[in-house]
Parts: C-alpha cells; structure tokens; sequence
C-alpha cells in the first residue's frame, strides 16, 4: 500500500484539476476525505467549482448547452414585448441559405454600421430594444442585431439549450460573414455581444478584416488562438464580471496575455457582478454596473464610428 503523504500527494493532483459537475464526482470527494481522515491525515480542499460557460470551442457548445448546470446559470426572461421602431431584413449566406436581422437605419445615409449580437435565448425584443437604444444613442449609425437561430427564441432554459445545440458553427460562420456583406464592402463597422454574443463580437472582429473599426465583448468566451487575433484590425474592449462562473478572472487573464502576444490592445473592465449582469430581465441584474458598462460600451463605440 502507497504511504498516507504519497495518498495525499496524488489525491490533490488530480482533485486540482477536477470540476465537480455531478452527484457521483461529489461523492468519491467524500468517501476519499473520510479515508484521509481515517489515516489521520487532513482532508483536502475541493477545488472552486466553476461551470465552462461561453468558452469552449464553437463546435462543442451542444454539449455546453445540453449542460444543466450552464442552463441554471440563466435566469428566465421576465415578459417583453418591444414596440419601437426597426424592421426585419433578410441577407444571402454562404452557405446557399438565407439569414436574417432587426435593423434600424441611420436617419440619414451613412456607412457607419454597428452589428449587435444575441445572447443564448435568441433575437428576442430584449435584443431588439438594446440595439434601439444603441441606435439613438449613437446618431448616424445603422444597427442590425443578426438572428443567429433563423427566426427562433428561446422562452425557458431547455428551449434555449436545444436551440444552441441544435445550431452548428458553420451556421454561426455564415450568418456573421453574411451580416458583414449586408453592411456593404465600404461600411465602417463596429460590433457589440453579450456571453454567447461576446463570443460572437469578438469572432465578428476577426472575420470583418479591415473593415472593422471597434469590438465590444460582454462576459463572452475569449479567442484563444493567438493566429486568429492576429487577424483583429481593432482594440477590444471587454466587459466582464469577477463572480462570473464561467468566464472567471483567470479566464479573462489568459485573454489579456494573449491579446498581447498577438500584438494587439484590449481593455478590460471588471465588475463586481455575475453572469449577465447587463441583462435587465435578468433576477440577477445589476443596474449600476450595467449603466456604468453601457456609457463605457457608448463612448467607445462613438469614438470607433465617429
């Protein structure tokens, strides 16, 4: 038998590197603590539990999504129904298909355009007024919040997972790049995302080469290859949350590390605050932080598109 401190040693390795994503996981933690303890020996901490929210690769968010503990961490939507101003467009893709948009125009003609990005749930009218709201706010600028799930919403938490699982990456690409067409090969373009969306803005920015001049990310998964944020023609600015289980500070660390090996400037700004902080139908929402958050978002998008 393996002596207690060499138990110990190992036991400590692994658990470091151990999520504590089910029932039976919990509970080999207990049985190995109590034989720890039988030994005399102290028991170990169980590391931080933390949830892979809107950071893994693009092909693998079916299994996120399919996630039960990443759908907890999305409170429902309270009731809305947005009444303003806006129409629907649709755009070819390159994948033969057709997508979609809520876009609202400058009042006069410009090539000035801000492409907003959903989250989980959907182009739901949550989506919808942000987008009128950032649209008033910015003057000349034409905005479109592109309808990555082809004109579905989710409505309650296993809803909005069947639509991120059932939604491929090559998908997602298409309608990017294709929202990227529709803006035109002379627009000037910033874009803007929250969690699934971040992601999405930051892909955004990779994919609009020279054409784009600005990307907002809110608590989205960062890139991580250091040869595709070498592609950025922008700074980033990223807005996240220090209780974020999902994107936690470390997280956000490595982003900064590798914004700054590809060459290129992002400012983080961190908020006392959980995930989707900024979501106004979201229990959880905090309304200081994301005022704070949007005049920050504001001004930097009205130095991008100015």
């Amino acid at each position: 038998m393996l002596p207690p401190a060499r138990i110990l040693y190992i036991f400590n390795i692994t658990i470091l590197n151990v999520h504590f994503k089910s029932v039976h996981m919990k509970a080999i933690f207990i049985l190995v603590t109590i034989f720890l303890v039988k030994l005399g020996m102290p028991a170990p901490e169980a590391a931080p539990e933390t949830i892979p929210l809107c950071h893994t690769p693009a092909n693998a968010m079916a299994d996120l999504a399919a996630n039960p503990d990443f759908q907890m961490l999305h409170e429902i939507p309270a009731p809305f129904s947005y009444q303003g101003a806006g129409e629907t467009v649709s755009f070819p893709t390159s994948d033969g298909k057709t997508a979609s948009g809520f876009l609202l125009k400058s009042p006069k003609k410009s090539d000035k355009w801000l492409i907003v990005y959903q989250e989980w749930w959907g182009l739901n009218d949550y989506v919808k007024q942000e987008a009128a709201k950032l649209h008033k706010d910015l003057g000349d600028v034409n905005v479109i919040a592109l309808d990555m799930y082809d004109g579905k919403v989710g409505t309650t938490r296993e809803e909005a997972g069947k639509l991120m699982q059932s939604t491929p990456a090559e998908r997602l690409n298409a309608i990017v790049k294709g929202g990227i067409q529709y803006a035109g090969a002379n627009a000037k373009i910033a874009s803007i995302g929250w969690c699934f969306g971040g992601m999405l803005s930051l892909q955004n920015a990779i994919a609009g080469g020279n054409q784009v001049v600005g990307c907002v990310m809110y608590y989205g998964r960062p890139e991580s290859d250091i040869e595709k944020l070498k592609k950025l023609n922008t700074d980033v600015l990223g807005i996240f949350g220090s209780q974020d289980q999902g994107i936690p500070p470390a997280t956000v660390a490595k982003f900064e590390e590798d914004m700054k090996a590809a060459g290129k400037k992002v400012t983080i700004k961190m908020y006392d605050a959980v995930h989707a902080f900024a979501n106004p139908s979201n229990p959880k929402y905090d309304a200081n932080a994301a005022a704070d958050a949007y005049q920050l978002s504001l001004a930097y998008l009205k130095k991008k598109l100015g």
